[in-house]
C-alpha cells in the first residue's frame, strides 16, 4: 500500500500562532515520511484573532475557519485536536476537546498547575480518549542515541544525570512582556511550566523520577515594556535549577533539571548528560551532529561520533544531512498518529498524560522547596 492509501486523520488546530503554522507545514511535507501508517489532514483552524487565520487560507485542506474553539469542536469532520494556547486556558479547552469526542495532542505543560493536569488526565481516561503531550526534542537523533546508550550499556555505578533547556532572549530588559512572563497566564511555576517538559521527558521515560528536590528559583527583571509606551509587572520565575535524587537500580543518584530563560549565549539549547563510573554519554543541540561518549580505561577519555539523519520514522532525507525543528515536530506528529492507530511498533512515543502529571508533581515540590528553603519530597 502506498503512502497515499494510508488512512487519513482529520486534524483541527486551536491557536493559529507560531506552533499552529508549524503543524500546517509539517502536514504539508508529509509525503517526505516513508513509513508512517497514517496521513494527517488539517481541516480546521481556530483563533480569537481573525487576522491570525488569514495565513491558513493558503492551506488547501483547511475548510473551517473558526472564531471560537466551541465552533471548531462542533465540526464532525475533526478527529484530532491540537491546542496551542496560553497555559491558563489549557484545562477548560482540553476538557472541552475531550468531551466533544475528539482525541488530543496537548501543548505543554498540560494545564497551568498540578490540579489542572490531574483533572485533564482523569477526564481523558474516563472518556477513553487518546491523549498525548507535545515534546519535540527527544526525537532528535542525539537524544535517541543517548537513550539507547543508557539502555544498552552497563555504565557502572551512576554518578549523575543532568538535563537542561536554556534560552537567552530574556536577558534584554527592553524585550516587551508577553503572557509567559505573567503568573496569571503562565502559572506559578513560571519557566518550569514553559520549558519543564523539555528537560523532564527523557528522564521520566527512562524511569528516573526524583524522590525529593531542592530548588533554586530566580526572578531577575521585575518589569518589562508593555509594548504600549509603559511598563508591566513581570512576575514569573525566569530561571530554575532543581536538584534531586532518583533511586535507580538500588542507587541514590543525583538528578539535576535546569530551565533558564536567562542563560548567556544560549539559543534554545537542549542537552542531557548521564555519567557512570565506567561509561557515560552527553548530547547538546549546541553541537547538533555530535554525540559524546565516555569510557573508563587506564586513561579516561571522551570520544565523539558524528550523527546523521537517523529519525524514528524514515524519510526521504539522506542519512548524511542534519534535522531541524520542523523535522522534529513532524516526527512527533508521526509518533502521535502511529500510536493512536496502534502501530507505533517500538518507536519512541510522545509524552503521556502520566508523564505530564509527574513533571507537574516535581515543579510543585520545587516551588515549596524554594519558598521554605528546604528539601521537599515529590
Amino acid at each position: 500500500m502506498s503512502a497515499s492509501d494510508n488512512p487519513v486523520v482529520r486534524v483541527g488546530v486551536i491557536g493559529a500562532g507560531l506552533m499552529g503554522r508549524e503543524v500546517a507545514s509539517a502536514f504539508g511535507r508529509w509525503f517526505a515520511l516513508l513509513d508512517c501508517p497514517v496521513r494527517p489532514e488539517l481541516v480546521a483552524v481556530c483563533d480569537v484573532n481573525p487576522a491570525a487565520l488569514d495565513w491558513f487560507r493558503q492551506v488547501p485542506s483547511v475548510r473551517h475557519f473558526c472564531a471560537t474553539h466551541h465552533e471548531l469542536l462542533a465540526c464532525e469532520d475533526v478527529d484530532v485536536v491540537y491546542a496551542a494556547v496560553p497555559h491558563h486556558l489549557h484545562e477548560q479547552i482540553y476538557l472541552d476537546v475531550l468531551r466533544a469526542g475528539k482525541d488530543l495532542l496537548a501543548e505543554k505543560p498540560f494545564g497551568i498547575d498540578l490540579r489542572a493536569a490531574r483533572a485533564i488526565r482523569e477526564e481523558g481516561e474516563r472518556l477513553g480518549r487518546f491523549v498525548r503531550v507535545s515534546s519535540e526534542f527527544p526525537f532528535l537523533p542525539g537524544a535517541q542515541r543517548v537513550m539507547k546508550f543508557v539502555q544498552g550499556n552497563d555504565l557502572g555505578a551512576l554518578l549523575s544525570i543532568r538535563s537542561r533547556f536554556l534560552h537567552s532572549s530574556d536577558l534584554d530588559p527592553k524585550k516587551p512582556i508577553n503572557w509567559k512572563r505573567i503568573t496569571q497566564f503562565c502559572g506559578e511555576a513560571g519557566v518550569m511550566n514553559d520549558l519543564g517538559l523539555h528537560v523532564a521527558h527523557v528522564p521520566l521515560r527512562l524511569g528516573w523520577r526524583p524522590l525529593w528536590v531542592y530548588a533554586q528559583l530566580q526572578k531577575i527583571y521585575e518589569s518589562r515594556p508593555d509594548g504600549k509606551g509603559g511598563t508591566a509587572k513581570c512576575d514569573t520565575w525566569d530561571n530554575a535549577m532543581v536538584h534531586g535524587t532518583a533511586q535507580i537500580a538500588g542507587q541514590s543518584v543525583p538528578l539535576s533539571l535546569e530551565m533558564k530563560r536567562m542563560a548567556p549565549t544560549e539559543t534554545n539549547t537542549w542537552e542531557i548528560e548521564v555519567l557512570g563510573t565506567d561509561r557515560g554519554v552527553r548530547y547538546s543541540t549546541k553541537e547538533p551532529k555530535t554525540l559524546w561518549q565516555y569510557s573508563r580505561a587506564e586513561e579516561q577519555s571522551w570520544s565523539k561520533v558524528d550523527l546523521g539523519f537517523a529519525m524514528p520514522f524514515k524519510t526521504i532525507t539522506g542519512g548524511i544531512f542534519e534535522p531541524g525543528f520542523p523535522d522534529l515536530l513532524q516526527q512527533m506528529w508521526a509518533a502521535f498518529l502511529a500510536e493512536r492507530a496502534g502501530k507505533l511498533e517500538g518507536r519512541f512515543g510522545c509524552a503521556t498524560p502520566a508523564e505530564a502529571v509527574a513533571h507537574h508533581e516535581i515543579w510543585t515540590a520545587a516551588l515549596l522547596s524554594h519558598v521554605e528553603q528546604r528539601v521537599v519530597s515529590v
